[in-house]
């Protein structure tokens, strides 16, 4: 049986529903309704068993008859086994009543010897079984619709099979219909003898069943407690299987590892590898054992060494759930699989493999790695061939693969002289770090902290593993105090080690302490000559002034530019370069961000860690600030997608996939990716980007029609920020958003109070003009609000002029909008269409598909001849409001009390109540939440949008 619902793992919490599974579900119940029967096919574990019991769930509530098989391995060769068992299901009224002859036609089964196949039986015991089966079936229908629901049908007997297929395709029309589930592996036999699947009927519905994507999976274990970034490399390495993911979380039972240790493979998961692998033939084995060698395996280097048939064994493994294709490379899932397929080989074994893909590989690194791989014994001249290997692809910014040359070359090195070997596990340790691999970081930390070691290599290797944990530094306090014994005092080991500090103190919330760290680190630096560290801790000291909202941070950037570039050493974040580049974001100069972070993007994408997501998620930002939509999700997709693969803090990954989401996607996944992202930083005390995913998710919940849910949203900033220093308008863009929803819940005298400080807060300043602008289109909302309709609009159309001139296409966009909103509210219908019109000529031409969505709605509603009053309710009112009803209608789905309604019409509370009475009457609602779905139309229906 497929048992992709929950194994038996020990975590604390309730078994997890069925989640992510709402689209196949509503495709296998369209089919059955239909009188039509489906298929679901996928590798084991990816939850087709738990799609069954939903539908049959389901059909029994409706009044079906339901009879369920799972086709077994062991009695797939004993004649109507699968039959027999459905037959166990009927009613015991209907058999009673059966005429003598007709049962004869069912014989019980007769099973043969174990491992024999049982000779077949005669073509009229087949035919006599067939028709009385068919003819059992039809007098269910009869009374009611029948269901069958056939689990593992590729171990399903042949003789049930065909007598299955023979009723369903004679009384498919009488409402009797299946839905059947297999893997049906390419070259394994399946339930009709030759390999193939088998179909129920020939019409018959396909649904591969897909794996779950990192939100679902996510939503899966909300009830287990795990943090948010161990749930997303679960993700990574099931590849989406939700039975292997849960699975793999059985290594968390107890406790979750320190200090980003890997965490180690259950029994229950290495048992289900082993029991995988033995259902392949053995050159498709062969062939998984050379992709597991290797560091990038494709199909094409596969068959280049030698794997002719590559391609298909690489699809049978799949089958199985053994590994996924993206890209065209191979992932196994878990990452267990290439261990335990290396364990079960010789020594002879993998140096032949090694040596076959020496000669295929294409670079020197790699080719070097193989051959040094299939020579397992001390050699100084290889040891250090494979240090000058590794060297280069540091340069070349392939990390991974320098971690694993260097420590390579350590194995390979004679015992003396040991300072040589202990450098290059440090080195190792370092370039693990920086390409996030945390299990030979451990490793080669491990084996230095255990030798005669330098202090100054226990630094570094101490540093490598701070560097793990991304911005999860707040829980590194043992490592920090590890370190800084061992650094007893040394300025040049101490300059990189409170740079760290610096950092931690700065993500948690502490901007003092952070530039205490931080102009320690400096001096540190300056004594010990450290040119690089001197240019980093100025880098980060300007990095504090500019979070806190100081004019300084551009005096310390230009001294650290004076310096000589540090190196490229897996924490660009760092660098003069990279934060020149972000500052030009936060100061509106899009255009020369995007060039240098392009330049940026060329030096790092050979790597696969922090620094590659990093220039990523900026570029991200600048291209969805530019308007190019595309481009921005597919930057986004990358960081996130190299977040998950090397286990960083998925926070920051996730802010920028929902500011991509916003701009060219899905309001309702950008709702979801902010929600994640701000647990996960929560979990790791990382109050700038809490902070940041709080803008985001507001933003989402007022774009999706809950304005009050966004403005709270919003307001939770101040307090994550509050006596943190957390308070430039420029970096966090947070104010005037809120002053725009406040205006649209009719609090006008707040939003303008936010609206006043935050000008006063940015000053006359050139630099961060952009936040203005914003500003400029809250302050417009307000005075729509107050009646104020020409000043509004010629504050939209300053701040419209303002954004064109930064090449900020989304944000005219929106100021256009705002001005069709205003243009309609003051009866003025041709202006209204102009400038919603115009907005959604940008918004396509940029690619941002919930703009797009919002003004078609918006000229939708001009159209209908609904610009002469509040926002309509949706065309399925059929009933007349009266002007004064749709605009106490408008505020309370906008999420206004009646109150706010109350003093901004001018009315009574009692008139406001006595209205919403009425109200709810024409339109057959009962409750202010139906209003509001009613008027905004859903998350991503044509009410996508701020609301009118």
């Amino acid at each position: 049986m497929d048992v992709g619902a929950a194994p038996s793992v020990a975590l604390k919490g309730t078994p997890p529903s069925l989640v992510g599974r709402s689209a196949p579900v509503a495709s296998v119940e369209t089919c059955i309704a239909a009188n039509g029967s489906a298929i679901l096919t996928g590798p084991s574990g990816i939850g087709k068993t738990a799609l069954l019991e939903a539908v049959g769930t389901a059909a029994a509530a409706r009044g079906e008859l339901v009879l369920r098989v799972a086709g077994t391995e062991t009695e797939r060769w004993v004649p109507c086994s699968g039959l027999a068992e459905l037959l166990d299901q009927l009613p015991g009224t209907l058999t009673a009543q059966l005429p003598r002859e007709e049962l004869s036609g069912l014989p019980a089964p007769h099973p043969a010897p174990s491992g024999e196949r049982p000779p077949d039986r005669s073509p009229l015991d087949h035919a006599a079984c067939r028709l009385a089966f068919r003819g059992l079936l039809a007098r269910c229908a009869e009374e009611r619709p029948v269901l069958l629901l056939i689990d593992d049908a590729h171990w399903l007997d042949t003789e049930s099979v065909h007598a299955i297929r023979y009723a369903l395709r004679r009384l498919a029309a009488r409402g009797v219909r299946a839905v059947v589930a297999g893997g049906w592996p390419d070259g394994l036999a399946a339930g009709d003898g030759n390999g193939a699947p088998w179909t129920p009927v020939p019409d018959a519905l396909h649904l591969p069943v897909p794996p779950l994507g990192p939100d679902e999976l996510a939503e899966m274990f909300d009830s287990y407690g795990l943090p948010v970034r161990v749930v997303n490399t679960l993700h990574s390495d099931s590849g989406g299987n939700p039975y292997l993911a849960l699975a793999l979380a059985g290594a968390f039972t107890d406790r979750i590892p320190r200090h980003c240790r890997p965490a180690p493979v259950p029994q229950r998961v290495h048992a289900v590898i082993v029991e995988r692998l033995a259902r392949l033939p053995e050159q498709a084995r062969e062939t998984l054992l050379m992709a597991a060698l290797a560091i990038r395996p494709t199909a094409d280097l596969l068959r280049r060494a030698g794997r002719t048939e590559a391609a298909r064994e690489i699809g049978q493994a799949a089958d199985l759930g053994l590994l996924i294709t993206e890209g065209g490379g191979v992932r196994f899932t878990p990452p267990a699989v290439g261990t335990v397929l290396a364990e079960a080989a010789g020594a002879e074994h993998l140096a032949r493999a090694h040596r076959a893909l020496a000669t295929v590989v294409p670079d020197a690194a790699g080719r070097a790695r193989h051959r040094a791989l299939a020579d397992s014994g001390p050699n100084a001249e290889l040891a250090h061939s494979l240090v000058t290997a590794a060297e280069q692809a540091v340069r070349q910014g392939s990390h991974r693969m320098a971690a694993e040359l260097y420590l390579l070359a350590a194995d390979r090195s004679p015992a003396e002289p040991a300072a040589e070997r202990l450098e290059w596990l440090v080195a190792a340790a370092e370039t693990g770090a920086n390409g996030g691999q945390p299990d030979l970081v451990h490793r080669a930390a491990e084996a230095v902290l255990a030798s005669d070691a330098t202090r100054a290599q226990r630094v570094r290797v101490r540093l490598a593993v701070l560097d793990l944990s991304g911005q999860g530094l707040a829980e590194m306090g043992e490592v920090f105090a590890a370190a800084l014994v061992d650094a007893d005092g040394d300025p040049a080991l101490l300059g990189p080690l409170r740079l760290r500090m610096a950092l931690g103190a700065l993500l948690n919330g502490a901007p003092e302490r952070a530039e205490h760290e931080a102009n320690g680190a400096l001096a540190h630096a300056r004594e010990a000559g450290d040119t690089a560290v001197e240019a980093k801790a100025l880098t980060v000291r300007a990095n504090i002034a500019l979070i806190e909202g100081r004019d300084d941070y551009g005096t310390d950037l230009r001294r650290a530019r004076r310096l000589p570039e540090p190196p490229l050493d897996g924490q660009i974040h760092t660098t003069p370069r990279y934060l020149a580049a972000y500052c030009a974001i936060f100061e509106d100069r899009l255009t020369e961000a995007r060039e240098e972070l392009l330049r940026l993007l060329a030096l790092v994408e050979r790597g696969s860690g922090e620094e590659v997501v990093h220039v990523l998620r900026n570029l991200s930002e600048v291209s969805a600030r530019t308007g190019r939509c595309r481009e921005a999700l597919d930057f986004a997709d990358r960081a996130m997608r190299i977040t998950e693969e090397a286990a960083l803090s998925p926070g920051p990954a996730w802010y920028h996939g929902a500011l991509a989401e916003l701009s060219g996607g899905s309001v309702r996944r950008a709702i979801a990716l902010a929600e994640r992202g701000l647990r996960a930083s929560e979990q790791e005390n990382d109050l700038i980007f809490q902070s940041r995913l709080l803008h985001v998710l507001g933003i989402a919940r007022m774009r999706g029609g809950d304005v009050r849910a966004g403005v709270d949203t919003l307001w939770r900033i101040e307090g994550v920020g509050e006596g943190h220093g957390l308070r430039s308008p420029m970096v966090l863009r947070w104010r005037g958003d809120l002053a725009h929803g406040l205006a649209m819940l009719g609090d006008t005298g707040l939003a303008e109070e936010v609206i006043r400080g935050t000008r006063a807060a940015v000053g006359d300043r050139v630099r961060g003009v952009g936040v203005t602008g914003r500003l400029d289109r809250a302050e417009a909302a307000v005075l729509a609000a107050r009646g104020e309709h020409d000043a509004a609009v010629a504050l939209l159309r300053q701040a419209a002029m303002l954004f064109g001139r930064l090449g900020q296409p989304l944000e005219v966009g929106h100021c256009l909008l705002e001005q069709a909103r205003i243009e309609r509210r003051r009866r003025r219908g041709g202006p209204a269409r102009k400038a919603a019109a115009e907005a959604l000529e940008i918004f396509l031409r940029c690619g941002a598909r919930p703009w797009v969505e919002h003004a078609r709605h918006r000229l939708a509603r001009l159209d209908m001849g609904l610009q002469d009053g509040p926002a309509p309710l949706g065309a399925a009112a059929h009933a007349t409001l009266t002007e004064g009803e749709q605009r106490i209608a408008v505020l309370v789905g906008q999420g206004a009390t009646n109150q706010q309604v109350a003093n901004r019409l001018f009315l009574s509370v009692k008139t406001v109540e006595a209205s919403l009475t009425r109200i709810y009457r024409k339109l057959g609602i009962r409750s202010r939440v139906q209003l509001g779905s009613l008027l905004h139309g859903g998350l991503d229906g044509p009410g996508a949008s701020l609301p009118s």
